[in-house]
């Protein structure tokens, strides 16, 4: 299995905690086809999701990873990777998001063992929330595995951060929720002691190019950066863009499909300020 999870990632699994992100999907059209290029890429398995049969659970080592549904076409949504914050109310979080000039595209409604939605925030990058509503099943990822890390590329990260801490009730000081903080003109969002995501300047709301945009930028860490990106040529991916990043590297990709999506080595600077 090329390009597979780390036996050893730096930092905690980032994906937890209330207001935190919680989990993150694939969009995309063919279910089967998205599950041989990932299985490939990353190493990654599959269990049906509850959800129908066009819907999958990704796993590693019995981990739950990230889901894929084949829905793009039926919710008229782009292909693409999305981040879902946890909430304690879809109803209120979704009410926020479109008092801030938000859109809620689809939901709330139930998924899974809560109530989620689809939404974007005012420059257009699209995430999700999440309300839990029954107790979790699946094993958490251990202290020393992370499933993703994440980073949104947007307008301005200041007016961002005020975006999504009034929605998601960030910094509020309620126990357990998120902080954010500001590192080099760049806003950092952690909880619990860990580092969850950050939020930079510079988007262009309409640039053609995908990186340039507006975006929620998706990590996933790899030992073998190279054969990650070998593996997503082999089975109809293709590079968008490669950087050396201090002793390690990193690369971002398109699926078969046109998910976008980045794969980094554990030992470069992203991993290690994640």
């Amino acid at each position: 299995m090329t390009g597979s999870r780390p036996k050893a990632a730096p930092l905690s699994a980032p994906l937890t905690g209330p207001s935190a992100p919680c989990w993150v999907n694939l969009m995309t059209r063919d279910l089967e086809s998205a599950q041989a290029f990932y299985n490939a890429t990353l190493g990654w398995t599959f269990r049906p999701g509850k959800l129908g049969q066009e819907f999958s659970v990704a796993r590693c080592e019995g981990v739950p990873m990230a889901g894929i549904a084949a829905v793009a076409k039926d919710f008229r949504v782009a292909v693409g990777w999305t981040p879902y914050f946890a909430v304690q109310d879809a109803n209120v979080a979704a009410s926020r998001i479109r008092e801030r000039s938000g859109t809620v595209a689809v939901g709330p409604l139930a998924l899974g063992k809560g109530r989620g939605a689809l939404a974007a925030d005012r420059d257009g990058a699209v995430f999700g929330i999440w309300e839990r509503t029954e107790p979790a099943t699946s094993p958490p990822a251990p202290d020393d595995r992370s499933t993703a890390w994440l980073r949104l590329r947007t307008r301005d990260a200041f007016e961002a951060a005020i975006f999504y801490g009034e929605v998601l009730d960030w910094a509020t000081g309620h126990p357990g929720g998120c902080e954010v903080s500001y590192e080099t003109d760049e806003v950092v969002v952690h909880c619990g002691g860990r580092r969850l995501a950050r939020i930079s300047s510079g988007a262009v709301e309409a640039a053609p190019d995908p990186l340039v945009r507006p975006h929620w930028q998706v990590h996933f860490p790899v030992v073998d950066v190279a054969a990650a990106v070998s593996a997503a040529r082999q089975h109809g991916g293709s590079v968008v863009e490669q950087r050396a990043q201090g002793q390690g590297a990193e690369a971002t990709l398109l699926d078969p499909d046109g998910g976008l999506f980045t794969v980094t080595d554990i030992r470069s600077p992203v991993a290690e300020a994640l």
